[in-house]
């Protein structure tokens, strides 16, 4: 009992310490920021002309105070070390990256709010006494809202949880009645505040605590540069075209995933899905994705069977799943998730367009040989064309259903002519294979 209690007065320490820290940081960051801003003359402003028709609600600023509330009671509520922790650089994290943004892309609020007084009034009155009309994009508010929002998530259950939702949504909305910010400032909150949830997984190593450097700079730099060229069509055609950088920010992920995260980037989950603020994140790049893993398709069979009950096909969707009454998946695909799936699941995820590496080869031909023998079995990565390919051509190896290499390839090529077996992959199965004939 006295271990328990001792173990509970230093996690109240250890939340006190970062709940004064990310305080006394906060408000100095925030107010240093403002007042560099307040010594510009070069600051402008990103407002649609529809936003003049946003109404002033005045008790909006109740909901819009709330969060300071909410910010303190989740250090206080969290309910281990690794909780607090991850709670807490999620939230120094969006410190840190909005106080750069209003640092490097200052912004300023246009509209001119009328003087107001009783309660509502003073609560505005604390508010612009520490706030400016700077610090806009992305808005630090929402960011933290999307963190906080996450976090009360996995609290409140039936229905609380949908007094949580409604009351988060307030406080999103509240951003705009209350004039503090304009519309551009939301949309870049909500990312940055998915970015940092994204930084910091509540079930898995940070992406940069987890590099894996695969260093695939081809497809690296064709990202770097698909990231280039819609940033610039944002900025040049700016209005809609501003949602560009939506596709931006998903490019650039995707490229830093090549060159040093590999599939931990991603994030895809053991059930084959990604997690919300993973998806808003990659959202663009998602749909890409899936529509090219159809138009290369669309004129092959969404799946083909190669033998003893192991079918090779592309990413499948609800209607294939439905009709072909597969028992167990295997799934190499990193960036596509997989539809609703009740049976025997298996992840091991390949970025496109590289090859599996040795273990990956012997892993899943094992996982492949486990699987088939309790049914229908589907292998697929996003097309069905290589990485799918290559597993079942291990599992054909490994379990000398073929003699050789070019057997196996043949006769997977013989059910799905479009199968592309690279030459680096063939030298690295060939490598696996020798080694399994010196192992045997």
């Amino acid at each position: 009992m006295d271990r328990v209690k001792r173990r509970f007065d230093k996690l109240t320490i250890y939340k006190l310490v970062w709940l004064v820290s990310l305080t006394i940081f906060f408000f100095t960051s925030y107010n240093f920021a403002n007042w560099f801003t307040a010594t510009r003359s070069d600051i402008g402003n990103i407002v649609f002309g529809w936003e003049r028709s946003i109404p002033l609600w005045p008790w909006t600023i109740v909901p819009y105070w709330s969060i300071d509330l909410m910010y303190g009671l989740a250090i206080l509520l969290a309910y281990s070390y690794r909780t607090l922790k991850i709670l807490c650089f999620r939230l120094l994290s969006a410190q840190i990256i909005c106080i750069i943004c209003f640092l490097l892309f200052p912004l300023k609020f246009s509209f001119e709010r009328p003087a107001l007084d009783g309660l509502y009034g003073g609560l505005f009155d604390i508010l612009m006494g520490f706030d400016k009309p700077f610090n806009q994009a992305p808005s630090l508010h929402v960011t933290l809202l999307v963190i906080l929002w996450k976090f009360y998530a996995s609290y409140f259950r039936s229905g609380w949880r949908y007094i949580l939702h409604i009351w988060c949504l307030l406080i999103g909305i509240s951003v705009l009645t209350t004039w503090q910010h304009h519309f551009f400032d939301i949309p870049t909150g909500v990312w940055v505040g998915c970015f940092c949830i994204w930084l910091w997984p509540d079930h898995a190593l940070s992406p940069i605590k987890n590099c894996q450097r695969p260093k695939q700079y081809l497809w690296s730099s064709i990202y770097f540069l698909l990231f280039l060229l819609s940033l610039c069509i944002a900025i040049y055609f700016y209005s809609w075209a501003l949602w560009l950088l939506w596709f931006s920010g998903a490019f650039l992920l995707v490229s830093v995933n090549y060159l040093l995260f590999g599939v931990a980037g991603f994030q895809k989950q053991v059930n084959g899905h990604f997690n919300l603020a993973t998806t808003i994140l990659y959202l663009p790049y998602f749909i890409i994705m899936w529509i090219n893993s159809r138009l290369w398709t669309f004129k092959n069979r969404s799946v083909d069977l190669i033998c003893d009950n192991v079918y090779l096909g592309r990413i499948p969707a609800n209607n294939t799943l439905q009709s072909n009454h597969f028992i167990s998946i295997v799934d190499l695909c990193a960036e596509l998730p997989i539809t609703q799936f009740k049976g025997y699941y298996h992840l091991i995820p390949v970025l496109d367009m590289t090859p599996l590496t040795i273990k990956q080869c012997q892993d899943v031909a094992e996982i492949i040989e486990q699987y088939h023998q309790q049914g229908k079995l589907l292998v697929c990565c996003a097309l069905g064309y290589s990485r799918s390919a290559t597993a079942i051509i291990a599992w054909l190896l490994l379990t000398k259903r073929v003699p050789s290499l070019d057997t196996a390839i043949a006769m997977v090529k013989a059910r799905r002519s479009t199968i592309v077996i690279s030459a680096k992959q063939r030298l690295i199965l060939s490598d696996w294979l020798l080694q399994i004939d010196k192992g045997s």
